[in-house]
């Protein structure tokens, strides 16, 4: 499920340790590996002296303590998520008590509509001080931070790009490593679709995920995603032109290379094409559109 273009791979690092990236930026990586996180939640630290902290992370005392580590004879003046996952957001309330930063966030989880099925993955708990709105302008002593909303992985997802070297921070909407899982339904593809397209409107060096290594081909990348995108929709075209079918068997086809211990999320992802498609009225059910709805071309 990975996208295949130029891009730098290695990932050097020791859990719990700072590593500079360039003379703006700093990463500590929680050791929280899994099948979502690749390595860990990068949190980043931007600027000396008075800094902002991205994505503080997971509820881990031990990444805390690593932050305040690093974060040692500095003032950190912001605390900027990204989204709303519970490896992304949690740790911002600690990191808020520690140094009495306040939080920057488009919004709570589900961008306000909590309580309508949200996946189990969502910190439900964050509000943020400072609600953030596209286009924002968010400034620190030596550093400038444009906001731009990018829903489609959550509603209130936010990329964060940093004017001093022309970086994007892109949270999980761009990772460094695999594809961004999509699950409705706040995740929306039709959305994330969009957001990929609005990211080629601006030029940035490089692309900083919250997993994975930099992305140093930043158009090339995107585009890239955006064509996987529409040759997952070809495949179900494809599928559902031998005619009406369910998503668990256009799984097995479409992901056929894929263990199947995969196939839920994969079907997440399928099931979030399918939405899609049913909204631009290029295939159709008879039923509520759900995983276990038959499907047809229309």
């Amino acid at each position: 499920m990975s996208v295949t273009v130029p891009y730098k791979r290695d990932l050097e690092f020791e859990y719990g340790e700072v590593s500079e990236l360039s003379p703006m930026i700093r990463r500590v990586i929680a050791k929280n590996p899994s099948a979502f996180t690749f390595h860990g939640t990068g949190t980043y630290i931007i600027g000396h002296g008075e800094v902002a902290v991205i994505d503080p992370g997971p509820l881990d005392e031990d990444h805390i303590a690593a932050l305040m580590k690093a974060l040692k004879g500095e003032m950190v003046t912001h605390i900027l998520i990204t989204h709303t996952h519970r490896d992304h957001s949690p740790a911002a309330a600690p990191l808020k008590k520690l140094t009495g930063a306040r939080t920057y966030g488009f919004g709570p989880h589900g961008g306000g509509k909590v309580g309508t099925g949200l996946e189990e993955g969502g910190d439900m708990e964050f509000v943020p001080d400072v609600l953030l709105e596209d286009g924002d302008v968010i400034v620190g002593n030596s550093w400038t931070v444009d906001v731009i909303h990018t829903p489609g992985h959550l509603s209130n997802h936010v990329c964060f790009g940093l004017r001093e070297g022309k970086v994007l921070f892109t949270g999980d909407h761009v990772m460094g490593w695999s594809t961004t899982v999509v699950s409705p339904p706040d995740g929306d593809m039709s959305s994330y679709m969009n957001s990929l397209k609005k990211l080629l409107e601006f030029d940035y060096d490089a692309y900083w995920p919250t997993h994975g290594p930099a992305i140093t081909e930043t158009k090339p990348f995107v585009e890239a995603l955006i064509a996987h995108r529409e040759e997952r929709m070809d495949q179900i075209r494809s599928c559902l032109k031998t005619g009406p079918m369910q998503i668990p068997e256009m799984v097995k086809k479409m992901y056929a290379d894929v263990p199947i211990h995969l196939h839920p999320a994969a079907a997440r992802s399928v099931f979030a094409h399918i939405l899609h498609m049913v909204n631009k009225g290029e295939i159709a059910t008879e039923e509520r559109p759900s995983e276990s709805a038959t499907y047809y071309l229309v």
